[in-house]
C-alpha cells in the first residue's frame, strides 16, 4: 500500500485550508516561536479570552481553545474525524518522500487515526491487551528498572541530565518488553524512534526528514520482523495476544493490522510517557514542600500527578479534520478544515479549575483534565502511563528525597504542535 492511498498510517500530502468564512484569524499565532515554547499558558489564556475560536494562519489550522468546544469536537467522530493525527503537519521533502515510498512501508491506520467501524472493532482487541493482568505483569519489571536507573545516577554522581539517564529510557524499555521486543535491541530501537515527533508533529529541515524516514523504515521492518517471528515462537507479550486473536478471525483483526498496531504503540507509550515523567519533576521539585510530602506520604502520588496532567501537560494539543459541514463556538467549518485542539488552554480554562496557573497536588478536580482525550479516542496507554509515573516519581522520591533541579538551567523544547518537556533536565542531589 502507498503512503499516500486512504488507509495508509501516515499520508504525507498535507491538505491546505483556508480560513472559515467571518471566522477571526491571528495572523501570528504558532507553536513553533521562542515565546510558545518558553511558556505557551499566558499566550493561549489572552487568545482564549480574546477569541476562543480562531484561524490561525502559519499553521493553517482552525484553533479550539474552550474546554466545552474542545469535548464537543472530541465526542463527535462523525463530524470531526481523527485521521489527520498522525499526517506530518507540514510537507514532506521529495528525499523522504522517497524513502518511505517504498513498496514494503505499509503499515495502516488502526487506532489513534482509524475511523469507525474499524476503530471499535480494533480497539477491543488492543483493549484486552491492556488489561489488569498484563499491568500486574509489568509492575515488577517497571519498578526493578527505576531502581536500577536511580542507581546507575548515583553512582555516577550528580548532576545528571535525568531525560536520558531515567526519564527516557524507562518508558521506552517498559514499552519494548510490552510489545515483546529482545532487550538486548533496546538502545537501537530507542535511536530509530526517537526522532519521529519532529517528523510528524515538528517542522523538520530536509536533511533531518531524511534521516528520520530512514529510522522510520528501520523500525517498520523491525516491527514487520518481530511479528513474523512470533508466528512460530510465542510468548506473554502483546504481540502474541494480537496473533492469537488474529488466529481465530482473521477477517476481524488483520495480520497487517497486528504488524501497525506494533509499530504504533511504541511511540505512544514511550516520548509522551517520558515528557510527563521529567514535566512531574519540573512542577514537583522547585515546590520542596510538595516533594518533602510526597516522599513523606505517597498516596499523595496519584492526585498530584493528575495536577501535572492539568498544569503541564505533556501532550498540549491534537488534531481533528471536518468530514462535514459543522459549526464551533458559532464559527461555521467547512469540509475538511483542519483542527487544532489546545488542550492546554482548556486545561486552564478559569471558569473550570479555581487559580488555573497554580500547581496545587490537592486539587479536588485535578483529573478533569482533557490531556488524554476524550470519546472513543480516549488515550488507550492512560493506565499504563499512570502506573509508570506513579513507580518512577515514588521510587525517586523514596531513594533521593533531596533531589533537586539545577539552579538557572536554560530549558529547551522541541518545537513542535504537540507535545511538551524538555529535552533534558538538570537534577543533582
Amino acid at each position: 500500500m502507498s503512503s499516500q492511498e486512504q488507509g495508509a498510517y501516515h499520508k504525507f500530502r498535507v491538505a491546505h485550508a483556508d480560513a472559515p468564512s467571518g471566522c477571526p484569524v491571528d495572523h501570528e499565532f504558532t507553536t513553533f516561536d521562542r515565546e510558545y515554547l518558553k511558556n505557551p499558558y499566558d499566550r493561549l489564556a489572552r487568545i482564549r479570552a480574546e477569541h476562543p475560536v480562531f484561524y490561525s494562519e502559519k499553521l493553517g489550522y482552525l484553533v479550539v481553545t474552550r474546554m466545552e468546544d474542545v469535548q464537543e469536537i472530541f465526542r463527535d467522530h462523525e463530524q470531526f474525524s481523527s485521521e489527520n493525527v498522525q499526517d506530518p503537519v507540514f510537507p514532506i521533502c521529495a528525499n523522504a518522500s522517497a524513502v518511505l515510498g517504498v513498496e514494503d512501508f505499509n503499515p495502516v491506520a488502526v487506532m489513534s487515526n482509524r475511523q469507525q467501524p474499524d476503530h471499535t472493532r480494533i480497539k477491543k482487541y488492543t483493549s484486552a491487551a491492556f488489561s489488569g493482568r498484563r499491568m500486574k505483569l509489568l509492575e515488577p519489571y517497571i519498578k526493578k528498572r527505576s531502581q536500577e536507573l536511580i542507581d546507575a545516577m548515583l553512582d555516577a554522581g550528580g548532576p545528571v541530565d535525568f531525560v536520558s539517564a531515567f526519564g527516557h529510557p524507562l518508558p521506552g524499555q517498559i514499552i519494548f518488553r510490552f510489545l515483546g521486543f529482545d532487550e538486548s535491541d533496546d538502545a537501537q530501537l530507542i535511536r530509530w524512534t526517537a526522532n519521529r515527533m519532529a517528523f510528524t508533529w515538528g517542522k523538520p529541515n530536509d536533511s533531518e526528514q531524511v534521516e528520520i524516514a530512514e529510522n522510520m523504515l528501520r523500525y517498520w521492518r523491525y516491527c514487520r520482523r518481530h511479528v513474523a517471528h512470533r508466528v512460530d515462537h510465542r510468548a506473554d507479550d502483546l504481540t502474541s495476544e494480537l496473533l492469537a486473536a488474529h488466529d481465530a478471525d482473521p477477517e476481524q483483526l488483520t495480520y497487517r493490522e497486528v504488524e501497525s498496531i506494533i509499530y504504533g504503540l511504541s511511540f505512544a507509550g514511550h516520548e509522551i510517557v517520558s515528557n510527563f515523567m521529567s514535566n512531574a519533576l519540573l512542577c514537583l521539585l522547585p515546590r520542596r514542600d510538595d516533594w518533602s510530602a510526597i516522599s513523606k506520604d505517597p498516596t499523595l502520588i496519584a492526585n498530584a500527578l493528575e495536577e501535572v496532567l492539568r498544569f503541564e501537560s505533556p501532550q498540549t494539543s491534537w488534531r481533528r479534520i471536518t468530514r462535514k459541514e459543522s459549526s464551533i463556538g458559532g464559527i461555521h467549518i467547512p469540509v475538511g478544515t483542519p483542527v487544532f485542539l489546545s488542550l492546554a488552554a482548556a486545561n486552564r480554562q478559569p471558569e473550570l479549575f479555581h487559580s488555573p496557573n497554580s500547581f496545587d497536588i490537592k486539587r479536588e478536580n485535578a483529573r478533569k483534565h482533557i490531556s488524554f482525550g476524550l470519546g472513543i479516542h480516549f488515550c488507550l496507554g492512560a493506565r499504563l502511563a499512570r502506573m509508570e509515573a506513579a513507580i518512577a516519581l515514588e521510587t525517586l522520591a523514596t531513594r533521593i528525597p533531596d533531589l533537586r533541579l539545577v539552579d538557572d538551567q536554560d530549558l529547551s523544547y522541541s518545537a513542535n504542535i504537540t507535545f511538551r518537556g524538555p529535552e533534558a533536565l538538570m537534577v543533582d542531589w
